[in-house]
């Protein structure tokens, strides 16, 4: 940071002989009329002036401004008067503007000089310069007036936030604190609402830390800037952080913050925090209002807890509250989306019924959406038209939401047809809608119509979205055609779209496929440093791939890093660990991941029961084998025992076959015929006549 006093030094003050105004005479001495006013209200451009003309300038112009402010001045004046000066800003260089508020602020005082501060400002070519704050905030701090001291730093945040230098006026605050400023609560929320308007959270944090630090007390409207702020741009976890740190300090949180709070915790999902702070409001003295009840039983439909949310709309009515059309919709809506579709149905009838209440749009949607969902085209067909009949008309919503189910039961010749439809209708069809036919089409395998669709509404003007690439980039991975899918790819970021993490999976789960881990490789640490948070599919597809190139101690490395990414393995990623484990012959490190994993109470699929028990048995380990099967319930058990001794016969390993099938037989007499048939074809074929007689008798006599 540059220091302020070399900042203060570059102040291009007049030697004492040739300062304007004497301490003792103020007002009299600046009433003196300039023959060369005219000069400086024209507007011709003219060479930098002279040292002379400049010194020339900067007094005719504190004349000016000392006449403008005492005949404007009222006794007792806190706030300083608007100047009406007859002068061109243009030809007041941005040095001879700092110099005029620097004599201003010695010899007339710093509330002419802040007079003259504010008319400057007003023009952008004086209003970029640090200089001219910093000198002015000097003298106002030397003067001990750090109200106004601060009015000019909170003048400077938002003035550098305009050209990109919010950082640069933050700093500049801080020092201005080492040179004596004491910094108001209002100064801190200035730059805590700029930061926050400019997704500058990180600075605007640093500064409320460093202040804070410094002495500074934050009042409750600090912490509730920081709580909107992160809010608004959807960054839960942070918002969440600064709610608890301002109820820690006993600050209230007033009702309209709640309510932006508890909507934005809902839409995200954090629908527990958001319950929490449901029941704080009534601690706090709050009564939930409308909006509050709404917004937390549309966070709960949406979570699928339709009947807390029910419960939540009694106590809604209990309270003297009338739900809405929009309460009913949600509702409706969640419990479509949960698949109960006649009650939702049975709810709509009562608004269609009620006399305060009529189902909307949205209302007949929701309930289309349900039937869609539900493959009963016929019935949201028959809304459709009802909802028509009551002068109601389709949105691009319902008519995509119907062209949706029509699709997904491969009905297309419907699906374009209330395409046709919405245009006739002044609907334009968005991508939402282009995405619903394109999904559709190329999951029954119509993916060249699916393009070509695209195309078109390219080419009338659509934007595609994110969803967009992902299907068009999975049905070129399905393709194995990762040539094409990276040139999509590619163009997301000319477009300014940011690729999710789903997109990044299936590119790298495709490479893996093709055992071209390099390239895996690469698409995850691009996505890690992105800020993206790979799934358990991301680290389930990458394992698999190191596994089938031979590489499982790399798949082990990145097992083990799933817990710092928040993802917890399930008995896919560990069935793929342990095939690629046993696939070169590493059974002590398989065996360890085997039982970690029946210890957290995962059941492995039969391929990795299998496989395990296979690899001990071919290094003649059978007890390890039966013992690491005899972790398993018995019906995982039989079922994976009848399975290995089918493989143990195929390979014509009948003398450990039999072992197992004796085994079987203890705890299952009645031995499945499969299995029993393979055992003995195996056993003629390798001449093993005596063990068929053996397993015949015993089965003959029900021994077991």
């Amino acid at each position: 940071m540059v220091s302020l006093l070399s900042l203060l030094h570059l102040r291009r003050l007049q030697p004492h002989r040739h300062r304007i105004l004497s301490t003792t005479t103020r007002n009299a001495l600046f009433f003196r009329q300039i023959s060369y006013t005219h000069d400086l209200t024209s507007t011709t451009s003219t060479p930098s002036p002279s040292p002379s003309s400049s010194q020339s300038v900067v007094r005719t112009v504190c004349s000016l401004v000392c006449q403008s402010y005492y005949q404007n001045q009222t006794h007792f004046r806190r706030t300083p008067p608007r100047l009406y000066l007859s002068i061109d800003s243009g030809y007041l260089t941005p040095d001879q503007a700092i110099t005029v508020v620097a004599s201003l602020a010695d010899e007339a005082g710093s509330m002419v000089a802040l007079s003259f501060f504010y008319w400057a400002t007003g023009f952008l070519k004086f209003r970029h310069f640090m200089r001219l704050y910093i000198v002015l905030s000097a003298s106002l701090i030397a003067n001990s007036n750090f109200e106004r001291a601060n009015e000019v730093m909170q003048c400077m945040v938002r003035s550098f936030a305009e050209i990109g230098k919010f950082k640069e006026a933050c700093d500049m605050v801080i020092e201005m604190q080492n040179q004596g400023l004491v910094p108001s609560a209002q100064t801190l929320n200035s730059i805590v609402n700029v930061g926050c308007e400019m997704g500058l959270f990180e600075v605007a944090e640093n500064v409320f830390d460093e202040m804070s630090e410094r002495g500074l007390s934050p009042d409750s409207f600090s912490f509730k800037l920081m709580v909107i702020g992160f809010c608004r741009m959807g960054r839960i976890a942070e918002a969440d952080r600064w709610l608890s740190l301002m109820l820690e300090r006993g600050f209230l949180v007033d009702n309209a913050t709640c309510t932006l709070i508890i909507s934005r915790f809902c839409e995200k999902d954090h629908v527990n925090r958001a319950l929490w702070l449901f029941g704080k409001m009534r601690e706090m003295g709050f009564a939930p209002n409308m909006i509050n009840f709404t917004a937390m039983i549309h966070g709960l439909c949406k979570r699928g807890s339709i009947k807390q949310a029910f419960e939540l709309f009694e106590e809604m009515v209990k309270k003297g509250w009338k739900p809405n059309i929009y309460t009913h919709t949600v509702l409706i809506d969640g419990l479509c989306k949960k698949g109960w579709t006649e009650k939702a149905f049975r709810l709509f009838l009562k608004l269609v019924r009620s006399d305060n209440y009529k189902p909307n749009v949205y209302t007949y949607t929701a309930m289309v959406g349900g039937y869609c969902k539900e493959e009963k085209l016929n019935r949201a067909e028959m809304l459709l038209t009802r909802m028509e009949e009551q002068g109601l008309v389709p949105n691009t919503n319902t008519y995509t939401t119907m062209i949706d189910g029509h699709c997904k039961v491969g009905n297309f010749d419907r699906a374009y047809e209330l395409m046709d439809e919405m245009g006739k209708k002044g609907f334009t069809p968005n991508i939402f809608t282009y995405n619903t036919i394109i999904d559709g089409l190329s999951k029954k395998g119509r993916v060249q119509e699916a393009f070509k669709l695209l195309e078109r509404g390219f080419k009338s003007g659509l934007q595609a979205d994110i969803v967009t690439y992902n299907i068009i980039i999975s049905e070129h991975c399905k393709q194995a055609d990762t040539t094409r899918a990276m040139a999509f790819f590619s163009k997301i970021f000319k477009t300014g779209i940011t690729p999710d993490i789903h997109l990044y999976t299936t590119l790298l789960g495709s490479f893996c496929r093709q055992k071209k881990m390099k390239e895996s490789q690469q698409l995850f640490d691009d996505a890690i440093k992105l800020g993206l948070i790979p799934t358990k599919k991301t680290f389930t597809s990458i394992i698999c791939g190191y596994c089938r190139v031979g590489n499982s101690s790399l798949a082990v490395k990145l097992f083990d890093r799933m817990r710092d990414h928040g993802c917890f393995p399930d008995s896919i990623t560990y069935g793929a660990l342990i095939s690629g484990l046993c696939k070169e012959s590493n059974l002590d490190e398989a065996h360890r991941f085997y039982s970690s994993m029946i210890d957290k109470g995962l059941s492995p699929c039969e391929v990795t029961r299998l496989t395990l028990a296979y690899e001990y048995c071919k290094k003649d380990k059978c007890t390890t084998a039966m013992a690491l099967l005899d972790r398993l319930d018995k019906k995982l058990w039989i079922r994976t025992l009848n399975t290995l001794v089918r493989k143990l016969c195929s390979e014509r390993k009948v003398e450990m076959a039999v072992l197992f099938l004796h085994k079987l037989i203890d705890k299952d007499p009645n031995v499945d015929h499969i299995t029993l048939a393979a055992f003995m074809t195996a056993c003629y074929e390798s001449n093993q006549y005596s063990l068929v007689s053996d397993m015949s008798e015993r089965i003959s006599q029900g021994i077991g």
